[in-house]
């Protein structure tokens, strides 16, 4: 495993519970992996939190993300889509943490009309009704590393040519500059952070719509093989606490306003390194090795890992949690949980 880039500081910078204390926030997809993460943290540092998901199965929101908190929050299903929901839930609110998204990259190619819906059309939509009702807000928005395409070179930064590889990417791409558009234009303050593999508790894994991480976590915990494609492809993978810090750190800090930035991991691994992680966390199992299916070839980026450099300097985030740490904590937590995410 790649050791991950060097960091000057001793004492990573961890969000500021004085500030979110109190501090009203809308989390969308707040039922999601990242959503309910986030909430979590938030609801700890006493923030009041409304969270909004629309429950679509395909997805990835799941009540069982917050069944532990749900009376530390509100909880309103709604969808993107419909700006008149949104109006009432963003006048009041003072952060607003853009999750929501349609993330499968096959659907986006299998059914590109409700990706553009979601991940474009929808997003311009929610900043309109937040230009008119609620100019007060922050918005930090969920973007994804997927909009670079095939790297030109590693690890990749943010002046890399976007060259996105499927609908998916693209509409994101889109989605990302609306928000930059209307800080610029507008003075609606909104940051970009660009995420890579997400990884933990409470990650889909009933399928790969948003990580085959997923997919491994659960074969290795219900002890059957699972399949790696390809093999030698590097990547960079996020625990999803660490996920969150970053966002809050980013919706703290003004000089985020109208900036978009990469987010990292704990190193770099191939995935065949990866999966060798996870069967020593999970003290057994095995895997195989396959060629990488016709239709995924088609759209994989090939190696990816990103260069944060101009985060952690801009916020002083790094992440915290090793990677071997962060898959057993997420193996742990299935084995416990696993039912509930079948």
């Amino acid at each position: 495993m790649t050791p991950p880039p060097p960091d000057d500081r001793t004492v990573p910078a961890r969000p500021d519970p004085a500030w979110w204390s109190g501090r009203r926030v809308l989390v969308t997809g707040g039922l999601g992996f990242i959503g309910s993460t986030l909430a979590h943290r938030l609801v700890e540092h006493g923030a009041d939190v409304v969270l909004v998901d629309s429950l679509v199965p395909e997805y990835g929101g799941n009540p069982a993300n917050v069944a532990d908190i749900t009376d530390r929050v509100r909880i309103n299903i709604s969808d993107i889509r419909d700006p008149h929901s949104f109006r009432h839930l963003v006048q009041d609110r003072e952060v607003i943490f853009n999750l929501a998204g349609q993330t499968s990259h096959l659907d986006s190619m299998r059914d590109p009309f409700t990706d553009l819906e979601i991940n474009c059309t929808a997003q311009l939509r929610l900043l309109e009704v937040c230009r008119a009702a609620a100019p007060q807000v922050k918005i930090v928005y969920a973007s994804t590393r997927q909009i670079y395409g095939r790297p030109d070179y590693l690890p990749v930064d943010e002046r890399h040519l976007l060259r996105p590889t499927d609908v998916n990417g693209i509409n994101k791409m889109a989605g990302e500059w609306y928000h930059i558009l209307y800080n610029n234009v507008y003075g609606l303050r909104a940051c970009a952070l660009r995420l890579t593999n997400t990884y933990g508790p409470r990650m889909r894994i009933k399928d790969a719509r948003q990580t085959f991480l997923g997919v491994w976590v659960r074969l290795a915990v219900e002890g059957r093989p699972f399949e790696v494609w390809g093999g030698e492809q590097k990547r960079d993978f996020t625990y999803g606490e660490d996920c969150a810090d970053a966002l809050m750190l980013a919706a703290e800090r003004p000089e985020t306003d109208g900036r978009i930035f990469n987010l990292g991991g704990d190193g770099i691994v191939s995935l065949t390194e990866l999966a060798e992680l996870l069967i020593a966390a999970n003290g057994g199992g095995r895997f195989e090795v396959h060629e990488f299916p016709a239709e995924r070839k088609r759209i994989d980026i090939g190696d990816y890992y990103a260069d944060d450099a101009l985060f952690r300097e801009t916020v002083g985030w790094r992440p915290a949690t090793p990677l071997a740490a962060g898959l057993a904590a997420t193996l742990a937590y299935y084995r416990e949980t696993l039912p509930r995410y079948l």
